[in-house]
């Protein structure tokens, strides 16, 4: 099981896409300031997941959401 993830930032309110295999340690290792991005932005929530059989789908899903269409159809269905 793969999960794509949307982690919301408590500072100052950014979202951030990733695809993991262990959400758990995925939140911790965020959180704990070892991601050169998310860093300077902790502490992170959980804030939105789908789970995908394959890591293969589940990075699809983390590259659209990356684009303006997966920006629109976030916002259309007001996870964003």
């Amino acid at each position: 099981m793969y999960i794509t993830y949307i982690l919301k930032s408590l500072k100052d309110g950014t979202y951030y896409y990733g695809s993991t295999s262990d959400i758990s340690k995925r939140l911790k290792y965020h959180n704990a300031g070892k991601s050169r991005y998310t860093k300077k932005k902790k502490p992170w929530v959980l804030h939105y997941t789908e789970e995908y059989e394959t890591k293969t789908e589940a990075i699809q899903r983390e590259l659209f959401f990356k684009t303006i269409n997966g920006y629109i159809w976030l916002k259309e269905k007001q996870i964003i």
